[in-house]
């Protein structure tokens, strides 16, 4: 797959260590975007659903049922719900509107997440004895021009950016067009390419865009706009692990070895 970076506490002598210590951490941005700043905004965008529902509509408003997220480290449903598609509402899409103000939500939601880093790698060691920490960043992190966010991360962290090979660039675009699923784009990005989209397609109003259609449309463009920052970034502050490598991965060992055979290489 094509992420942007992973983010290991420590350098080299500390991944050469790591495997005969303690357990590495994991960190999921998106979760910590769900759980802690998107949560409200998640929860209500559920509720103004369910009270469109007669039956859930009463059982809300007299307190007689609640609502809660259940988002886990491998369920992310909620986060992407709420970013959501934009177009057809009929069709389960957004208008612009709300989802320039979903984008700018998580936006700043994201920023947040990656600021709290350096605070869950004391918390982790602290409480939890742990002495490495991984941070599995969104593939957004490089939209966020966020100079000191990514400073931050740098100061704290190894970033690692996994560099797909072509067959993997291919299989990732194919799967988002079997698939499609909301994604998160820089403004100027999203009003570039949305004009170019309702002029081929002939539309004269978002609200006539089929939202997985636009998804599919947009994710290459999305996918190759975002290598060159996903570059920029290694340039100034990380270390490249190939797709190819990545592979022969199969445990926390040899991942440490990987990444290793990368600080040894681009040293």
């Amino acid at each position: 797959m094509h992420h942007p970076a992973r983010h290991v506490r420590g350098g080299q002598d500390a991944a050469r260590a790591a495997a005969a210590q303690a357990p590495l951490v994991p960190l999921l941005g998106r979760y910590r975007i769900g759980t802690r700043y998107l949560d409200e905004a998640i929860l209500d965008n559920i509720k103004s659903q369910a009270m469109q529902i007669p039956f859930l509509h009463d059982l809300l408003r007299t307190d007689s049922i609640y609502i809660r997220n259940n988002i886990t480290v491998d369920n992310l449903q909620p986060v992407s719900s709420f970013l959501g598609k934009l177009g057809n509402p009929e069709r389960g899409g957004l208008g612009l509107k709300e989802f320039k103000h979903r984008q700018a939500l998580h936006h700043d939601a994201e920023i947040a997440a990656m600021k709290d880093v350096p605070e869950f790698i004391r918390k982790s060691k602290a409480i939890y004895g742990y002495r490495h920490f991984v941070n599995d960043a969104g593939g957004s992190l490089c939209e966020l021009d966020d100079p000191e966010t990514l400073k931050s991360l740098a100061e704290h962290t190894l970033i690692l950016y996994i560099k797909a090979n072509e067959k993997d660039e291919q299989d990732l675009i194919k799967r988002a067009e079997d698939d499609p699923k909301p994604l998160y784009y820089r403004e100027a990005f999203l009003d570039e390419q949305l004009e170019i989209y309702l002029r081929e397609k002939g539309h004269g109003f978002v609200a006539e865009i089929d939202p997985d259609d636009f998804v599919r449309w947009m994710f290459p463009r999305l996918f190759y706009s975002r290598i060159p920052r996903y570059q920029a970034i290694v340039d100034q502050y990380g270390y490249t692990l190939g797709t190819d490598e990545l592979k022969e991965v199969r445990d926390e060992a040899s991942f440490l070895r990987a990444v290793e055979r990368v600080l040894e290489r681009q040293a």
